[in-house]
């Protein structure tokens, strides 16, 4: 009894329901991380002289392209083929595979600001720690659908599983699990804070806040694999999500040793003088 009064209780839904009309959790919790991550951006780009709803046009784009690299990248990596025709489809169930949703949301971004003519490195540091900010609430999603939870635990911040889910888990008669939907929003928020730090410390090259945001992120991701126990496909028996944040920090980190620190002649004043030449040319070449 003192295990259950200590532990974080799991929703007995999943489900919001409004007379004839059904909320999914899992899709609200998406859309309340896609406003907060809107807000965030806007504010920074703003505080650099861009326009508000330039980073809401982003995510008009951004965002069904990241749901759909989401699932893709789930559907590759962690499919059981068995399952149906059908369930590929079921995107308010789960299965989101965030690697794949940055990928894509990502190259729509960059897609859009080329289109657009804003200044590509400066966006993508204005905007970065909004995409941490979104998955922190997100990630919420999981706890309403008792999903992707770790090993059995029993510490005071543990979650309850329902039955069902703990036996489908391989964990029958277990109640409480590793809430890893905890560990990565509380890991998320502090990568929000960390990468507005190093923003403001300038020593990191325009645009380069991407790969701080990449090494941050999968370094949790590296830890949280070893604690999740749900279904995951291997390869040589180690799960494929562990290979690929191998894969994304020794990338992103290699590029941040080798050529992210700003040097003399970088920074915001070779920033500064792009923008210049955008301006001239802009006015006929005065």
């Amino acid at each position: 009894m003192l295990q259950l009064i200590a532990s974080i209780p799991s929703p007995g839904s999943g489900a919001l329901e409004l007379g004839p009309l059904t909320l999914r959790a899992y899709g609200i919790m998406i859309a309340l991380g896609v406003l907060a991550g809107v807000w965030l951006g806007q504010k920074r780009w703003s505080a650099v002289g861009g326009g508000p709803d330039d980073v809401a046009n982003i995510a008009m784009w951004s965002v069904p392209a990241g749901l759909i690299g989401a699932r893709i990248y789930h559907v590759l990596t962690d499919w059981r083929f068995d399952e149906g025709w059908a369930e590929p489809f079921k995107i308010w169930e789960g299965g989101l595979g965030i690697p794949g949703g940055v990928i894509a949301g990502v190259f729509a971004a960059m897609w859009l600001m080329r289109r657009n003519g804003w200044h590509k490195a400066t966006m993508l540091d204005a905007i970065m720690p909004a995409l941490p900010l979104a998955q922190a609430i997100g990630r919420w999603g999981n706890w309403f659908n008792q999903e992707l939870f770790g090993g059995p635990s029993d510490l005071p911040w543990a979650v309850q599983i329902d039955a069902e889910h703990a036996a489908a888990a391989g964990h029958p008669g277990v109640e409480t699990f590793h809430p890893t939907f905890l560990y990565e929003s509380l890991w998320n928020l502090g990568l929000v804070l960390f990468l507005i730090w190093v923003d403001r410390t300038q020593k990191i090259k325009r645009g380069g806040l991407f790969a701080v945001y990449v090494v941050g992120y999968l370094v949790a991701r590296l830890w949280l694999e070893t604690v999740r126990i749900d279904h995951a496909s291997e390869i040589a028996g180690v799960r494929v999500n562990i290979w690929m944040s191998v894969v994304g920090i020794t990338l992103a980190g290699g590029w941040l040793l080798l050529r992210g620190r700003r040097g003399p002649e970088s920074g915001d004043a070779a920033v500064g003088v792009e923008e210049v030449e955008v301006a001239v040319t802009e006015d006929g070449g005065a």
